[in-house]
């Protein structure tokens, strides 16, 4: 007996419905031959897209074939549930229509148009063979929910094979003439702008879009593939390009033609609409083929510090925080260069971030008291006695390194703990008058 559930067979002698099953697929097994002819030629003709050369339609002959064998050891031997697995014809098959191409749509329709040509020849066969209402009843219940049950697995097992291979091929193809035209490799521009189907004489914005939790296999490129559709409604002048770089990351370029306009806030939307749980870095707009790579270039700085500090952001664009996220391609260099630069400031001990946060913004608002004291919502007194406390622990003058220190304190609020850890810095002797070094603007 097999380990699917059965309904109440209501009387009926299961040893009766288990040979009267035998039996049919006794009778099948004698056409067996002409039967997986007539399947595969009825999948033929109802969906177009199965149509190809010898090569791909006899594998559809093998898929077919080794399909309705494996059924009909499930209904006539009574085989397990948890032992079967797609036939191996079957998932070659699936990987052979990604290679071409093929919408999984049409695999998953040639399944469901073979249970049915499969449930219609068992159901006449039966009503044919068993006079008997009640057996005959008992008979079809247990076909249907074992051929049903069998489509469901199998029909998975193949889609998802269908899809990696997809992935995979798109990974070698695309990818690698990618990955020659960002490597600066001899081409042709007519001949790399046919070969990718995108056009590089125009404005270009990059993007890495990512899924930063795990997904099953596949599913984290489709997602991905659906928002950089869903991309071109920013305006752009054309399809976005999409080339997977492995299951989760995703490069995107988006075409902007002769007008390089990104609307930010629609690009925030379109994100959090398609997908809330995608992040993405986005380059600037640069135009031509050289821009193509700067804008790819820029979005991978930003993803790569997005990831470093495990943002929460949904998108990370690179003319904000383009210089910190250079310094994520060393970091541990970054984090020797910030320390110079702040000394002990450049831990998070006491309350040397309220510190860190003020003096940044003191030198944003161009050294005013007034105007540091109203972005920060803080009385004037309270920003002076910050910064006189952060003046303490630098090791310099502020007026002598002002631009290196504008930088490190931008990185350590982009960067935060990735950049700082807990470590403890050495500095020379603090100076109470180093803050007063600078010539602030007074408000």
């Amino acid at each position: 007996m097999t380990d699917v559930g059965h309904r109440d067979l209501k009387g009926a002698d299961e040893e009766s419905i288990d040979a009267r099953l035998f039996a049919i697929t006794a009778i099948a097994a004698d056409g067996f031959d002409r039967i997986s002819r007539d399947f595969t030629k009825l999948l033929l003709s109802e969906i177009p897209n199965l149509r190809g050369d010898a090569l791909l339609e006899g594998l559809l002959h093998a898929s077919v074939d080794e399909n309705i064998g494996a059924l009909l050891h499930l209904l006539g031997l009574q085989i397990s549930m948890e032992n079967v697995a797609a036939p191996s014809a079957a998932t070659e098959y699936a990987r052979r229509l990604a290679q071409r191409g093929v919408s999984v749509i049409a695999l998953a329709r040639a399944y469901r148009i073979g249970h049915a040509l499969f449930l219609e020849w068992c159901l006449r066969e039966v009503s044919e063979q068993e006079a008997d209402p009640r057996l005959l009843q008992a008979i079809t219940n247990r076909i249907l929910e074992l051929s049903f049950a069998y489509v469901d697995r199998v029909s998975e097992q193949v889609v998802s094979a269908y899809q990696l291979e997809r992935d995979r091929w798109l990974l070698t193809q695309n990818t690698l003439r990618i990955k020659n035209l960002l490597a600066r490799k001899e081409f042709d521009l007519d001949t790399a702008e046919s070969a990718i189907g995108y056009r590089l004489r125009q404005f270009h914005v990059a993007v890495v879009a990512w899924v930063p939790e795990p997904a099953q296999a596949g599913e984290g490129l489709v997602r991905l593939d659906r928002l950089a559709r869903a991309l071109a409604d920013l305006g752009s002048a054309g399809c976005p390009l999409f080339v997977p770089f492995d299951e989760s990351i995703g490069w995107i370029w988006l075409p902007f033609g002769a007008r390089p306009n990104v609307d930010q806030g629609k690009l925030q939307a379109i994100v959090g609409a398609t997908d809330p749980t995608i992040r993405v870095a986005v380059g600037e707009p640069e135009k031509g083929i050289e821009g193509f790579r700067s804008s790819h270039q820029q979005a991978i700085a930003t993803h790569n510090m997005a990831v470093a500090v495990q943002s929460s952001r949904r998108v990370t664009l690179a003319e904000q925080v383009g210089p910190i996220a250079l310094m994520c391609r060393d970091l541990d260099a970054a984090r020797s260069w910030v320390r110079k630069a702040l000394g002990s400031l450049a831990t998070d001990k006491n309350n040397n971030r309220l510190l860190r946060e003020t003096l940044r913004v003191f030198l944003e608002t161009g050294g005013s008291y007034v105007a540091a004291a109203e972005a920060l919502n803080l009385h004037r007194n309270t920003v002076q006695y910050r910064l006189r406390k952060a003046g303490e622990l630098l090791p310099t003058p502020i007026a002598d390194r002002r631009s290196d220190l504008e930088l490190a304190l931008r990185a350590c609020d982009q960067l935060g703990s990735a950049l700082l850890g807990d470590n403890e810095v050495s500095t020379s002797v603090r100076n109470p008058r180093r803050f007063h070094s600078v010539q602030p603007h007074l408000g």
